[in-house]
């Protein structure tokens, strides 16, 4: 018998969060062996203490953003879904979306909403394959059974 998932489960990437989180690291040990080692004026080198310090903080800003892009996600509630992807955390009320696209060739699931415009959930990518797939689905449930179109008083999410 296997247990029923959480439909109020926070909706993350497996193969996106693992590749950027592993590249991060790495970012962070290249910039950091260049600044080490590329050559200053006691090696005839044109590189002086002010080039090696952005050499770090360009390395840095590289692995935030790819930080960023590993922790995006997608997390409903009984009232609401909260998206936090990579620059923007959006807050939408289940009645504001009114439908979910994931078909052609967009990346990642796209929200319809009440006011016309679309939002990207990056945390449900079609990388993920079935996975993915399956957490699209997942989100289609509750947007039916929450949203726009749920009657009142029948706000219990799909099992």
């Amino acid at each position: 018998m296997t247990a029923t998932p959480d439909p109020f489960a926070t909706f993350r990437p497996r193969r996106g969060r693992v590749v950027t989180s592993v590249m991060a690291g790495v970012v962070v040990l290249i910039f950091l062996i260049g600044a080490i080692t590329v050559p200053g004026p006691r090696e005839g080198g044109p590189w002086r203490l002010p080039d090696r310090l952005m050499l770090l903080v360009v390395g840095g800003a590289i692995a935030w953003l790819l930080r960023r892009y590993a922790t995006i996600r997608a997390t409903p509630t009984r009232e609401r879904l909260v998206v936090r992807n990579l620059l923007v955390t959006r807050r939408l009320e289940w009645p504001e979306i009114v439908g979910i696209q994931f078909a052609g060739g967009d990346p990642w699931v796209q929200l319809d909403l009440t006011d016309t415009e679309r939002l990207a959930v990056m945390a449900i990518q079609k990388a993920d394959g079935a996975f993915g797939r399956a957490e699209a689905s997942r989100l289609a449930s509750l947007i039916r059974a929450l949203g726009e179109g749920a009657e009142e008083g029948s706000a219990d999410p799909p099992a």
